[in-house]
Order: C-alpha cells, then sequence, then structure tokens
C-alpha cells in the first residue's frame, strides 16, 4: 500500500488499540478526555492514522514525566 494513502487511512477504536499494544478501553479514555486525536463519526470514534503517528512521535520527544510541571528558572534543583 502506498505510504500516500495509509496516512490518509482512518482507524478505528481497535485498530488503534492493536497498532499501540493497548487496550480499546484504554483508547476510548484517551479520545474522550481528548488526550490523543479522534473524532467522532455517527457516535463512534475515529482517528487519522497520520495525526496518531504525529502523536507518537510527540509522546517520544517530550520524554518520561512529561505532564510534570517545569521547574521555574529562578527556583533550585535539588
Amino acid at each position: 500500500m502506498p505510504i500516500s494513502t495509509r496516512e490518509g487511512e482512518i482507524l478505528t477504536i481497535k485498530q488503534v488499540a492493536d497498532y499501540l499494544k493497548v487496550t480499546e478501553r484504554t483508547i476510548y479514555r484517551l479520545a474522550a478526555a481528548k488526550k490523543i486525536p479522534a473524532f467522532k463519526v455517527g457516535g463512534t470514534w475515529r482517528f487519522s492514522r497520520a495525526d496518531i503517528e504525529s502523536w507518537i512521535r510527540e509522546q517520544s520527544s517530550l520524554g518520561p514525566g512529561h505532564d510534570a510541571p517545569l521547574p521555574s528558572k529562578g527556583g533550585r534543583r535539588t
């Protein structure tokens, strides 16, 4: 399958869960909390493969603990 076609591919919760090796429930929770790029079609969650791949790259670049607040510039580090 050509890359351009794959990038435009729309995935279901099951497909995203399989792709990310997590449960469908995890994907549903992430989508409902707007923590993963998703949209609804007729009340059913759908995902753009290109958006998911971009989201994966963003998550990877943030590293562990990315939800923690950054220390202020004037603060002491211990």
